[in-house]
């Protein structure tokens, strides 16, 4: 079984940064991407970030596109989101996902097999 431990949540104004961390353990780790997800209070779960695991391609959700970053540690399994400047309208619950396969769209959260537990982000205003 893998487990994702997200971390790096909290609060912070508009226009600051925050940065997530998300870290996989387990017997055994072999995902093809791991990517983020966020969901607002009375909104459906929304795609935000996706990197492949072993040639690091990246894929982003236009609202965040230029503002935010993912990036991977292949040797801790540690995958990052490097949030800046950012919105009242990004305040969600951050969750961390892993795909064992190579799926598509990336973007759709039934292709990821593993979730983390959720870290909250507020940004105020």
């Amino acid at each position: 079984q893998v487990q994702l431990v997200e971390s790096g949540g909290g609060m912070v104004q508009a226009g600051g940064s925050l940065r997530l961390s998300c870290a996989a353990s387990g017997r055994t780790f072999g995902a093809y991407a791991m990517g983020w997800f966020r969901q607002a209070p009375g909104k459906e779960r929304a795609f935000v970030s996706t990197i492949t695991w072993s040639v690091g391609i990246t894929y982003y959700e236009d609202s965040v596109k230029g503002r935010f970053t993912i990036s991977r540690d292949n040797a801790k399994k540690t995958v990052y989101l490097q949030m800046n400047s950012l919105k009242p309208e990004d305040t969600a619950v951050y969750y961390c996902a892993a795909m064992k396969k190579s799926s598509w769209p990336v973007s759709q959260p039934y292709y990821y097999d593993y979730w983390g537990q959720g870290t909250q982000v507020t940004v105020s205003s």
